[in-house]
């Protein structure tokens, strides 16, 4: 029998819920909750910087394996992060169950690479018209992004379609291929700046002449 090699997180299952769960913060430890193909809603408990370190080098929509207490561990993906809204950290997390066997359906993120001439050489600017693109493959192969080549980019005409992306290997990208992921814009025309012209001479009065 083979060893996963996916990225291992411990949990615990947890008891704390409602605003008592500001206690388990302040212990450095997160709350979270794991649901999805037969199992239950579950309220867990992970350890925060843990998480911070796993969320950090596994990237995206990458599956890892749960092991809540003793029980074996099960494949995840990480649904859902809230964050605190003034410190941006991570307050709570969904994990998803799921099948290694069965398709799932994502949203990936749009990664632009390379350099467009248009931007070079004509000095026009890059609109993201998206951020993702959704696509449907097997839990081991969901890429945590997709990357898009804007070298071919050489004029302000210049527009890439969902349908001119290529797909990794065992994914199918659901989105429409007609919706635009990014365009060149031309630079903005400013207005010739206004040149005053000499200021007239004050003339003064003969009654400031003889006030003087």
């Amino acid at each position: 029998m083979s060893t996963s090699t996916r990225p291992r997180l411990a949990a615990e299952h947890r008891t704390i819920t409602g605003k008592k769960v500001a206690t388990l913060r302040r212990a450095g430890i997160m709350p979270a909750v794991v649901y999805g193909h037969g199992h239950a809603s579950e309220a867990i408990q992970i350890d925060a910087k843990e998480f911070e370190l796993l969320r950090r080098h596994a990237g995206r929509n990458a599956i890892l394996d749960l092991k809540i207490g003793t029980h074996r561990a099960t494949p995840v993906i990480l649904q859902h992060v809230a964050v605190h809204p003034v410190q941006r950290t991570p307050i709570h997390a969904d994990f998803f169950v799921v099948k290694m066997s069965e398709e799932m359906t994502v949203d990936v993120p749009v990664e632009f690479v390379g350099e467009a001439e248009a931007i070079k050489k004509l000095g026009g600017s890059l609109l993201h018209q998206r951020e993702t693109i959704s696509v449907r493959a097997l839990p081991d192969a969901l890429p945590s992004a997709i990357e898009v080549d804007i070298s071919g980019m050489d004029d302000y005409e210049s527009t890439i379609h969902v349908s001119d992306v290529i797909a990794p290997a065992g994914v199918t990208i659901l989105t429409d291929g007609a919706e635009p992921l990014a365009r060149i814009q031309a630079p903005r025309e400013t207005d010739e700046p206004v040149i005053a012209g000499p200021a007239a001479p004050v003339q003064e009065t003969e009654d400031a002449e003889a006030g003087s």
